[in-house]
């Protein structure tokens, strides 16, 4: 196997090829900057959780926690939930990133997203072993993420209710064509179609933030018993 380097070289290869994803990431951002605005979020507080939290579908769902009745560890368990996946992905690049410093797979990781995982992945696979491309192509999209969010929020200033815009449903459109994206078999309908059960039975009895949170709870446990059946079988 090549000997993995983290070189200039590298991260410009990562960073010019993510740019037409930086496109989409940009345009998510600006509606999240909408949201956050008619959440009551500052401009600053918007621009600190991208740059702090840099989760789309986290920050979406946690600022659906602000609303009234709902508590900050509503929003801390939506986060974890939601951020859990992150774990799996640093595994998957622990045979490239294990043999950089701590120092270059660290920064690199804190700019990982999942568009330039997939896109770092797929590089691997084809030849590319200079590290540096994970954090080329991950600040190529953490910069537009930060920027579309200062101008989503201040934006969402002059608005009154940016929702009437109806912005928000560009977050549904996009969550809802990754989840199309992830489906393998339809062994994947039951944890989608309890998730979904569980949200609409919770949002009708007490929406608020514990939606996501009961729907993500109940997936996960679904998508663990239908493996465990699986594997015995």
């Amino acid at each position: 196997m090549p000997e993995t380097t983290f070189t200039a070289a590298g991260f410009r290869r990562g960073y010019a090829q993510a740019q037409p994803l930086a496109i989409g990431v940009f345009a998510y951002a600006v509606t999240f900057g909408l949201l956050a605005s008619d959440a009551g979020l500052s401009v600053l507080e918007a621009m600190l959780m991208s740059a702090l939290v840099y989760s789309g579908s986290a920050q979406v769902a946690t600022v659906g926690t602000l609303s009234p009745g709902a508590t900050v560890l509503a929003g801390v368990v939506t986060v974890l939930m939601l951020n859990a996946r992150y774990m799996l992905y640093g595994a998957a690049l622990r045979p490239w990133l294990g043999q950089a410093s701590v120092g270059n797979a660290y920064s690199s990781l804190y700019f990982l997203g999942d568009g330039n995982w997939v896109l770092s992945m797929k590089a691997h696979a084809d030849g590319e072993h200079d590290a540096a491309y994970v954090l080329g192509s991950g600040l190529a999209m953490f910069l537009p993420w930060v920027g579309g969010t200062l101008l989503g929020s201040v934006a969402g200033g002059w608005m009154a209710h940016p929702r009437l815009l109806a912005l928000d449903f560009l977050l549904t459109a996009f969550c809802a064509a990754m989840a199309v994206g992830l489906f393998k078999s339809r062994a994947d309908l039951w944890p989608a179609g309890a998730a979904l059960g569980v949200a609409l039975v919770a949002n009708a009895v007490a929406p608020s933030g514990w939606t996501i949170v009961a729907a993500g709870l109940t997936g996960a446990a679904v998508a663990w018993w239908r493996h465990d059946a699986e594997a015995s079988a």
